[in-house]
């Protein structure tokens, strides 16, 4: 890191670890489908944010020696990550795309296992690791049943949601994963990905890899805007959501927009109170990478600003996405100390109440 952050402990809330096949959880799946799997040849959840060979899903130099995916065990995490960056705490995000499973006995099966994997190979082994808990976010009522679950367990901060879903999160659907997250007194984390068939755009289906990168930044508007003007902070004021490598350089024109639109159409929605904004600052906190913005860093300042608070942003490396080049670019803001040391670990220590 750059001197401004030079050997000061980090919070690193999103850091990604990858189950390396459907064998890896044959110890936590049932005689059936471990059956199912090795006599049909299905392969569990397969759908993949993050393609093999694009240059955005992996940083050069984090692939293990082995020629394996980055993140498939806590000895290559530990030397990649948390010795490196001097990592307090890490949180992981195991973007294992079980909505992307259309059978719910499947999605609930696998989704256990990964829970239970993600325990025994990375919580149990590691003791600055915390965790997302995997859901099958396209049946709530089973994705309230694995909170409750495995919710207890201390390793376990936040439930993880993939940004794209069949609905967006302010859909009373899925109600029951916010109530159950309450209950456990855990973090909703959005997180970059989803595959549940539906287009990865408002405006459709994309041609390019890349223009689904570049617009997953929307679909984390379109979920932002739906949490608050359904009203879904009004109704469980204690709700806390993070939005993980969504960006954060869009914030300051959706809250602009958002509050002058909310002042003519407020009849619409009478439960919003406040402006939405407030509610954004108050409820919602967002990952530091990407961090889109033009070549001079006191542009970039300004923006810091006009999001009107210093806590919002969380630091996070995104190990081992391709979001900077080296270490002093993780962190590209040019601020005072005491907004540094918030950004590094502070916002993140009273978000997640460590």
């Amino acid at each position: 890191m750059i001197s401004r952050t030079a050997g000061k402990p980090v919070i690193d809330c999103d850091i990604h670890n990858t189950v390396p096949s459907a064998r890896a959880l044959f110890p936590y799946l049932s005689d059936f489908w471990r059956d199912t799997v090795e006599q049909t040849g299905f392969k569990g959840p397969t759908d993949d944010a993050y393609p093999q060979g694009i240059p955005t899903s992996i940083r050069p130099g984090s692939r293990p020696e082995d020629g394996t995916r980055p993140g498939t065990s806590v000895e290559h995490v530990r030397a990649q990550v948390l010795d490196p960056w001097n990592v307090e705490i890490g949180i992981l995000n195991c973007a294992y795309a079980v909505d992307g499973l259309h059978n719910p006995f499947a999605a609930e099966a696998f989704a256990r296992a990964a829970n239970d994997w993600q325990i025994e190979h990375w919580l149990d082994k590691e003791p600055r690791l915390r965790a997302s808990i995997v859901v099958p976010v396209q049946h709530p009522d089973l994705a309230a049943a694995e909170i409750r679950r495995v919710g207890g367990h201390p390793g376990f901060v936040q439930v993880g949601l993939p940004a794209r879903a069949e609905r967006p999160y302010g859909n009373r659907r899925y109600l029951p994963i916010f109530e159950a997250a309450l209950e456990q007194d855990l973090v909703v984390s959005v997180q970059f990905g989803g595959a549940p068939g539906v287009p990865p755009t408002s405006a459709g289906w994309t041609t390019h890899y890349v223009e689904e990168w570049v617009g997953m930044a929307h679909v984390f508007q379109s979920q932002v805007m739906s949490l608050v003007v359904e009203g879904v902070f009004d109704r469980y004021p204690d709700l806390r959501v993070v939005c993980a490598e969504s960006g954060w350089t869009w914030l300051p024109s959706l809250m602009w927009r958002l509050d002058k639109e909310w002042k003519g159409l407020r009849r619409e929605v009478p439960w919003v109170k406040r402006p939405p904004s407030d509610y954004i600052r108050e409820h919602m906190r967002f990952t530091l990478q990407p961090t889109d913005a033009p070549d001079d860093r006191t542009q970039l300042t300004e923006v810091l600003d006009q999001l009107g608070s210093d806590e919002l942003l969380l630091f996070s490396t995104d190990w081992p996405h391709w979001q900077f080049d080296a270490p002093e670019e993780a962190f590209p803001l040019d601020v005072p100390p005491a907004r540094v040391d918030k950004i590094l670990r502070d916002n993140a220590r009273a978000f997640y109440r460590f």
